[in-house]
């Protein structure tokens, strides 16, 4: 659980993208101990919602659950809507939904089948709802919109995942900066850049990518899905609004080129 004082984002109404599971469930658990009423969003993953959902509501907060392929772009606005109909208004929106192209069938999938995937889901998906919410932030004078990068993208990182997930995140964090400058001062815009955390991916991982994880940190260690939601819960809350068109990487410190 992550550490944020549980008045933080007292009165707040908070939707978080691919939270029934990861970094997602993290970020919507923290949000709610900080005092925030939750949306809990997935596609498919409903046992994994439903458990987040009830943990939010644990925490004393209110929880709803939406599905949503974000694959596919006519339910992008339909999404959108139906989120703001919840309480009436947004206050919080965080992109944290991703594809996950490396663990199971898709770890097996080409190049080019993995790319199309993060593409309409971490990019397209990701522009079109922060769009949405944006324009609606605006009518009410405030909001928070956060992204989810890669602390690498800026640097390069060999090898298709290095190809894959530079070019998807960097357009993620290109976009992001943009955004912030269309819909200042109304509503703030960052990025989160989480570098090696240990989600699904790395609990499987070789001994190559453990040593390597904690060997490109500083800190020397793997990050954790609540290190970003602190980080989130951060940019999200009151502390932060002098802050906004920035990324921030999460990684312990990024140690390159030993």
């Amino acid at each position: 659980m992550a550490t944020y004082a549980s008045n933080l984002l007292e009165n707040q109404i908070a939707v978080v993208t691919g939270s029934s599971s990861g970094i997602g469930r993290a970020i919507a658990l923290a949000l709610a101990a900080a005092g925030a009423d939750v949306l809990v969003h997935g596609r498919a993953n409903v046992q994994g919602a439903t458990a987040v959902a009830a943990e939010v509501e644990a925490l004393g907060r209110r929880a709803e659950i939406m599905q949503c392929d974000l694959m596919d772009s006519s339910q992008h606005a339909g999404f959108v809507e139906n989120a703001w109909l919840w309480q009436k208004r947004v206050d919080i929106w965080i992109n944290c939904a991703g594809a996950d192209v490396l663990t199971g069938e898709a770890g097996e999938w080409s190049f080019e089948e993995k790319l199309e995937v993060l593409w309409r889901v971490d990019v397209v998906a990701t522009l079109r709802l922060s769009r949405m919410i944006a324009a609606k932030m605006r009518k009410r004078n405030q909001g928070v919109i956060l992204t989810l990068g890669w602390d690498q993208a800026e640097h390069g990182m060999a090898g298709d995942s290095g190809e894959l997930f530079g070019t998807i995140k960097g357009a993620v964090m290109a976009f992001t900066r943009s955004l912030a400058q269309s819909f200042a001062p109304e509503v703030r815009v960052n990025c989160l850049a989480p570098g090696w955390i240990k989600t699904k991916w790395g609990d499987d991982a070789s001994e190559y990518w453990q040593e390597r994880a904690q060997r490109e940190s500083l800190l020397g260690r793997w990050g954790t899905p609540e290190d970003v939601a602190d980080a989130a819960c951060f940019l999200a809350s009151p502390a932060a609004n002098f802050i906004t068109g920035q990324i921030l990487p999460v990684n312990g410190g990024l140690r390159r080129g030993e």
